[in-house]
């Protein structure tokens, strides 16, 4: 039996500009944090001749080519194995659809496992660029790059993505003291919103493809926002990194009129009503997760409570993509 893992992520600055309609012109720039919830994939062999698939739903095909789940067939497919006799499910401590990059967490930690069954040695960015290159090329999504990245990589990394589609990843520069302040001072609430990424991200696409001068300047100031928040928690300034959480925010907005609601904004300037300094929704917006950094969890908490919000307590992962079990 074999059990994979990738975590889940935050977006810490300069989310968008990792999308190939920017970053193949302009390139692009982000920060992003793995957070220890995960997407968990299991591969065992069985002594009947179908492959098993168990997520959602349930599928017992005779080739992994008739797999009606389109990222587990395209990754069977890129890595030329036809699923006789395995039984895979996938499994998550988080729901899809709000905002964490589970899709890019599923991708990678499937190739992971496969890999393995394989017995092949996969690097981070190998694993993360088959997986954009499932997501991406083989099925069309009109999604960016840090998922997958992130998802691979772990930790608090920083991303570039070039124009000839290469990508550069490093560590965030943080000390101890600082990353262990960072990791106290965010807190992430559920809005209880579950939405698509792709419907909210093909207009950001759309837009970019056709040049749209405010889509662009847009997401050139994100990508500078990205490098500042970089910055500030390199220098030990996170009530600055607080702040510019917010003005990311603002920004992020105007991309899509699907990106809030009024229920979100409410609930949004209800925290900064109560202690939070600046925060976001996670992922492509439209519901999901709200991250905020604030001096006064305890005020922040109880304020959120009151409006019916659950707070998902979190810690950094370091691991990335990472196999656990090998039996």
């Amino acid at each position: 039996m074999l059990i994979s893992r990738s975590p889940l992520r935050i977006s810490l600055g300069g989310g968008g500009t990792d999308l190939p309609s920017y970053y193949r012109e302009h390139g692009g720039f982000l920060v992003a944090g793995a957070i220890n919830k995960y997407v968990y994939i299991t591969l065992h062999k069985t002594f009947v001749p179908d492959l098993i698939v168990k997520y959602s739903k349930l599928e017992r095909v005779s080739h992994s080519r008739e797999i009606e789940h389109p990222i587990i067939r395209e990754a069977f497919a890129l890595l030329e194995l036809d699923g006789k006799s395995m039984e895979l499910t996938s499994m998550a401590d988080i729901p899809a659809g709000t905002g964490l990059g589970s899709s890019g967490s599923f991708t990678t930690a499937l190739l992971r496992a496969l890999h393995a069954w394989k017995r092949n040695l996969a690097h981070p960015q190998e694993i993360a660029a088959q997986a954009c290159h499932i997501e991406i090329e083989r099925l069309g999504e009109p999604i960016g790059k840090q998922d997958q990245y992130i998802a691979a990589y772990g930790g608090l990394t920083c991303f570039e993505f070039h124009p000839d589609g290469t990508v550069k990843a490093w560590p965030l520069a943080l000390s101890q003291e600082t990353r262990e302040e960072l990791e106290d001072s965010l807190m992430l609430f559920f809005t209880g919103y579950s939405r698509s990424a792709s419907s909210i991200l093909k207009e950001q696409d759309v837009k970019s493809k056709e040049k749209d001068q405010d889509m662009i300047q847009n997401l050139h100031y994100i990508k500078d926002l990205g490098l500042r928040s970089k910055a500030a928690m390199e220098s030990g300034h996170l009530d600055e990194f607080g702040r510019i959480m917010n003005e990311h925010w603002q920004h992020k907005k105007q991309r899509s009129k699907g990106m809030s609601n009024p229920v979100i904004d409410e609930l949004y300037n209800h925290a900064l009503a109560h202690g939070a300094i600046g925060g976001k929704l996670i992922g492509a917006g439209g519901g999901g997760f709200l991250l905020f950094y604030t001096r006064d969890k305890a005020q922040l908490s109880k304020a959120m409570k009151d409006k019916g919000l659950a707070e998902v307590r979190f810690r950094f992962d370091f691991e990335g993509t990472t196999l656990v079990i090998r039996d």
